[in-house]
């Protein structure tokens, strides 16, 4: 006698909706913290093709309004990132990102707390952390709210970069 095992989501039971969704919660993190802003923004764009919904509705505590719509989403994303990888590729700033896991206990629904780090030529730092629930759908993200936003430090400015040295070239 076998037995048959079907992948399909909607079979699965609030135990494999756990699973999956801390599963899929670290594959996506994971991607995000090893992917390299100085070398390419397109590697987070690509990331973010590959697990979030074309129907994703993205939300803050700082926003009056969800952007909806992968696209939408998708250019926002690219208007954040495009400018880091400047500072960081041509300006010298050194960016990292790290990400700690926060337990729950809601089957498609995660939580993750996030810090961003950034450090000018100059040694001058800023650090954004914020958290971030996710609702998860047949492996892909359908939900996302940026809570708890706080900064460490004043913002950097072109004095925290060398954009003159790149000019000699």
């Amino acid at each position: 006698m076998t037995k048959e095992h079907s992948f399909v989501a909607s079979d699965y039971s609030d135990c494999d909706l756990y699973t999956s969704s801390r599963t899929q919660e670290r594959a996506l993190n994971s991607a995000i913290v090893q992917a390299d802003i100085n070398e390419s923004f397109e590697e987070y764009l690509e990331i973010f093709d590959a697990f979030y919904a074309e129907d994703i509705e993205v939300s803050s505590e700082t926003s009056q309004e969800p952007i909806r719509e992968k696209d939408r989403v998708r250019s926002l994303l690219a208007n954040f990132l495009v400018p880091l990888h400047v500072m960081a590729e041509v300006g010298g700033l050194s960016i990292s990102i790290c990400q700690t896991t926060i337990p729950g206990d809601i089957a498609d629904e995660t939580h993750s707390e996030w810090t961003l780090d950034l450090v000018g030529v100059s040694g001058r730092t800023c650090a954004v952390t914020w958290r971030t629930l996710r609702k998860w759908r047949d492996s892909l993200v359908v939900y996302e709210h940026h809570y708890d936003e706080q900064q460490d430090g004043g913002p950097l400015t072109s004095d925290d970069l060398s954009f003159e040295t790149a000019n000699l070239s």
